[in-house]
Formats: structure tokens, C-alpha cells, sequence
């Protein structure tokens, strides 16, 4: 049940790359030539009742400043955007403040797929193969309109 790589080795899976003269590649690349630096996402347009959820703030803080925008910050409507990994959090994000309005407060829920790119970077330069490559990948995205219905 080996396959002969070292234990914790990332295995790049085989995609279509992108040279920087423009061409198309398809080619089994070793984790250890390469070293793999992920660009960030594309944002959407912000406006001052967008928030973007990651996992790396904590989630209370999250969700304290979501209730301050709908309470404090004259917005009867937020928008909580979630990637990936944070797809969950927005998600529960959301669904606390609709159960801390008592049900004043409605969801409207969407979802999408992002198109990232990761920036291919050989770790010695001197080497023939060593050309620096992209690659593309999808993630899936959500966007929770949270909101006070009008009366």
C-alpha cells in the first residue's frame, strides 16, 4: 500500500499549466522541484456591508462585527461571503444572527464557483525544466444575503 513517496510529500495533481510564453502544458510535475505560492482570490466589489469570512480571524469577532453593521451601522442588509474552507463559517455566521433577531432577520443564500490560479515556482533555477508555471483551479464560494425584510 506504499507508492514509494515520502510521508507528508504534496502530490500535484495533473493539470493544465501554463507556461509564461503562453503555451499549454500537461505534465507530472515533482513536489520538489516546485514550490507552490497560491495568488489571492479575486474580490468582489467592496462596499461598506460586504464581509469576507476566513478562517483565520476568530469567529466570534466575525460574528460581532456582522451585528454591529446590521445594528449600529444603519444597514438593513449585509452581505457574508464565504471560500472554500470559510464556506461553513459564513454559514454559520449567518444562520447565528438570524437566531439572535428572534427571526427578524432573512437569508438569501447563493452560491458560486471561483476560478484561483497558483503561481508554479521551480526552487532551483538553474535547472532545464525550471520554468516558472501557472495553474488554475476552482473553489466553490457563498454569498449570504442577510437582511431585514421590509414591513
Amino acid at each position: 500500500m506504499t507508492d514509494g513517496r515520502a510521508p507528508g510529500a504534496a502530490v500535484l495533481p495533473q493539470n493544465p499549466l501554463t507556461s509564461p510564453s503562453g503555451g499549454l502544458q500537461s505534465v507530472e510535475m515533482d513536489p520538489v522541484e516546485y514550490t507552490l505560492r497560491k495568488r489571492l482570490p479575486r474580490k468582489l466589489p467592496k462596499r461598506r456591508n460586504d464581509v469576507y469570512v476566513n478562517m483565520k480571524t476568530d469567529f466570534r469577532a466575525q460574528l460581532a462585527r456582522c451585528q454591529k453593521l446590521l445594528e449600529g451601522g444603519g444597514h438593513r442588509e449585509i452581505c457574508v461571503h464565504g471560500l472554500g474552507l470559510a464556506i461553513n463559517r459564513a454559514i454559520n455566521i449567518a444562520l447565528q444572527l438570524q437566531a439572535s433577531s428572534q427571526g427578524a432577520l432573512q437569508l438569501a443564500a447563493n452560491t458560486s464557483t471561483v476560478e484561483l490560479v497558483d503561481d508554479l515556482e521551480p526552487d532551483d533555477p538553474d535547472e532545464a525544466p525550471g520554468e516558472p508555471m501557472t495553474r488554475t483551479r476552482n473553489n466553490s464560494a457563498i454569498h449570504i444575503k442577510v437582511y431585514y425584510p421590509s414591513p
